[in-house]
């Protein structure tokens, strides 16, 4: 098991990332556009991951953030500021900003009140954003402006590629911090706070950092968004995408580090398969779903570890 997991990142990462060359070779820039949304998806489900799956933090509201990361480029590009370094620090930035509020506030509660309290934090920047006629209100606005990269400027290619070291790099932040102290303090504080504290390590300010971290991830793939398909709309920030996120998680493997990938890989390919088939696709997907989560409760991941093994218990496992 433990010689079979890197071999099948490595062949998992190796095919997603060949993507742009198959569809250069075949010129079929459909493919470049769903592989490019599915990564776009797979990095927010992994940013997700860093507060739910090894923070135990069910956030209902995560949407809001890639809804930020998006807008960030749409705003900017609408008055004229079209530097991409410029669009990528202030989705950054705002997300910070409204991050640090939501979780303090949110980590004041727990259970059902925190993915409440994260759930109208999210649908109040929902209405606000449908409230701005002047951005496209409820209908969203198609970009007239990208983030402006030089010569790489509109090129699919260039963002496929991009996002895919994204990817990468989020994948050994992930790797390295569920392994540090840091990594370590969360995770206990996921399975018993009260102990954490009582031993004298204030755990607020690890799940807090956890939170704020994992909404700055979901910022990045709103940038990609809105960059990969020139526009934007409040619709990103529905509640109904945090919860497709919370899926693509609990489908890959909760607190695996290359489980959200897998879950948002089967989540999406699936989604796309049977809307081919039948316009009475929920039918089909819903069902499976549910059965992967009761039988399977590491998630698709979560077959490739050992018994013993949990998918909290681990390091995270890879």
């Amino acid at each position: 098991m433990h010689l079979l997991r890197p071999f099948l990142i490595a062949l998992v990462l190796g095919i997603l990332f060949l993507i742009p060359l198959i569809a250069w070779a075949t010129d079929d820039i459909f493919l470049l556009t769903l592989f490019g949304r599915i990564l776009v998806f797979a990095l927010a489900a992994l940013g997700l991951n860093i507060a739910l799956g090894f923070g135990g933090m069910v956030s209902l509201g995560h949407a809001m953030y890639i809804g930020l990361g998006a807008y960030a480029v749409g705003i900017l590009s609408t008055y004229g500021m079209t530097n991409g370094w410029l669009h990528l620090f202030v989705a950054i930035a705002v997300t910070t900003a409204v991050a640090i509020p939501v979780g303090w506030v949110a980590l004041r509660t727990q259970g059902i009140a925190f993915i409440m309290i994260t759930l109208a934090f999210a649908q109040l920047v929902y209405f606000v954003f449908v409230s701005l006629t002047q951005f496209g209100g409820d209908d969203g606005m198609s970009l007239e402006n990208l983030s402006y990269f030089g010569g790489l400027t509109g090129n699919k290619y260039a963002l496929y590629v991009s996002l895919s070291l994204v990817i990468a790099f989020v994948l050994w932040l992930i790797n390295r911090l569920v392994n540090s102290r840091f990594g370590l303090v969360l995770r206990a504080t996921c399975v018993n706070e009260r102990r954490i504290n009582a031993l004298g390590t204030r755990s607020v300010p690890y799940r807090l950092t956890a939170y704020v971290l994992s909404a700055q991830i979901c910022a990045v793939a709103g940038f990609f968004l809105a960059n990969l398909t020139g526009f934007v709309s409040p619709a990103i920030m529905s509640w109904v995408i945090s919860g497709e996120l919370i899926v693509m998680v609990l489908l890959g493997g909760l607190g695996t580090v290359f489980g959200p990938i897998i879950g948002a890989v089967a989540f999406l390919l699936l989604e796309e398969g049977l809307k081919m088939l039948t316009d009475n696709w929920p039918l089909i997907m819903g069902p499976f779903i549910v059965l992967v989560v009761v039988f399977l409760k590491n998630g698709l991941w979560g077959l490739l570890q050992d018994s013993k093994e949990s998918a909290q218990g681990n390091g995270g496992g890879h």
